[in-house]
Formats: C-alpha cells, sequence, structure tokens
C-alpha cells in the first residue's frame, strides 16, 4: 500500500491520481435504514370501502402523519436506504368519510416476500462440495501416503525432567 501512495504523482491528472488514493479502494460499510410503516401489496389486498378506522388500524399499522388539519386522511411513508442503491420511497394514503373508509391510493407496494428477498444481500455461495470421502477417495488417499517410519517397540522416551523454582523465598 505503501508503495501505492508513494507512486501517485501530485501532478498527474486527477482521473489518474485518484486510481491511486486508498479512499477509492475502501469503502465504510452502511447499514440500511429503513424509516416508516412498511406496508405490504397483502395489506393493501386487505382494505375493502366502508371499513372503520380502528379496522385499518389494524391492518395498515398507526399512519406515520395525521395531519389535525387534515383528519380525514392517514398518510404511510416508507422510506428504504442501502448502500450503493438510490433511496427507495412508498407512500400510500387512505381517506376517510366520517368514522368509514372512502378511498385509498397509493405507489404499488411490494409483496412482504419481494421486501425480505431485497432485504436479503447475503453473498450467494456456489455448488458445496461434498463433505465426506467415498471408500474409493479414501483407498486413493491412502496410497499416496508415505509408509509410515519403522521405529523400534523398545525404545520409549522418558517424561521430561521438571525443575522448578521453590515457590517461597529462602529465609535468611
Amino acid at each position: 500500500m505503501l508503495t501505492a501512495c508513494a507512486g501517485s504523482n501530485p501532478s498527474a491528472p486527477r482521473s489518474s491520481a485518484s486510481l491511486f488514493s486508498p479512499t477509492t479502494w475502501l469503502t465504510p460499510y452502511r447499514a440500511d435504514v429503513v424509516q416508516g410503516n412498511f406496508i405490504s401489496s397483502e395489506q393493501v389486498g386487505q382494505l375493502r370501502a366502508g371499513m372503520s378506522r380502528n379496522d385499518v388500524r389494524n391492518v395498515l399499522g398507526t399512519p406515520l402523519l395525521a395531519s389535525v388539519f387534515h383528519a380525514e386522511r392517514w398518510d404511510y411513508v416508507f422510506t428504504l436506504r442501502r448502500q450503493g442503491v438510490p433511496a427507495q420511497s412508498f407512500n400510500y394514503s387512505v381517506f376517510f368519510k366520517g368514522d368509514l373508509l372512502a378511498t385509498f391510493s397509493g405507489d404499488a407496494m411490494p409483496s412482504e416476500t419481494e421486501f425480505i428477498a431485497q432485504m436479503d444481500q447475503r453473498r450467494k455461495l456456489g455448488k458445496v462440495p461434498p463433505l465426506e470421502a467415498t471408500p474409493a477417495q479414501l483407498e486413493a488417499a491412502a496410497k499416496q501416503m508415505p509408509a509410515p517410519a519403522s521405529t523400534p517397540a523398545t525404545t520409549r522416551t522418558q517424561p521430561p525432567v521438571a525443575s522448578y523454582p521453590p515457590l517461597e523465598s529462602p529465609r535468611q
């Protein structure tokens, strides 16, 4: 890395100098930020005109925006920010007449499975190799191993002699 830093020429054009900059090699991890009320297409499918406010709240949850000046309208906003992907924003509004749901509209909401698949960014691994050797593979490996060195059976090694200092200092 030091050679790359030393090799950069400050008088070189900016595009070639940026190739040697460590800031282009390393990027910090940014956690996914999910804000607001996630509403799935399955939840939207449960809405029916004529539902009470409590029924709508049970299906969609508490609205993110419920204005005092527009008591007949509830707004649900959901924003997803992920590293390397532009921020996505979903809006959905429900309108009441009195205490009953009159109309509802908004963006096309993803299904729960689509949302989870979008959030799941684990590295895709290839095919897992077999973790067991077949008898033929074991036999082939045994043939490739060198023969063990012959050691006389009468030779015994003695345990090492331990020599420890005294635990207490001698009294004078």
